[in-house]
């Protein structure tokens, strides 16, 4: 239905570069990937940290 296709694609980065400038789309890209980074490692998370044997005997 959204046919994008490089031309498009081009166009947005260019108005997006000069609405918001480098400096601030790479601090935006870099709190980005911190964000996935963060999501990952939660995912990675040992579940023995969370949930703790219980104490049998």
């Amino acid at each position: 239905m959204f046919g994008f296709g490089t031309t498009e694609l081009i166009i947005v980065l260019v108005i997006v570069i000069l609405l918001f400038g480098v400096g601030r789309i790479g601090k935006i890209a870099g709190e980005l990937g911190k964000g996935v980074h963060d999501f990952q490692n939660a995912f990675k998370a040992d579940p023995e940290k969370d949930n703790p044997k219980e104490n049998k005997g």
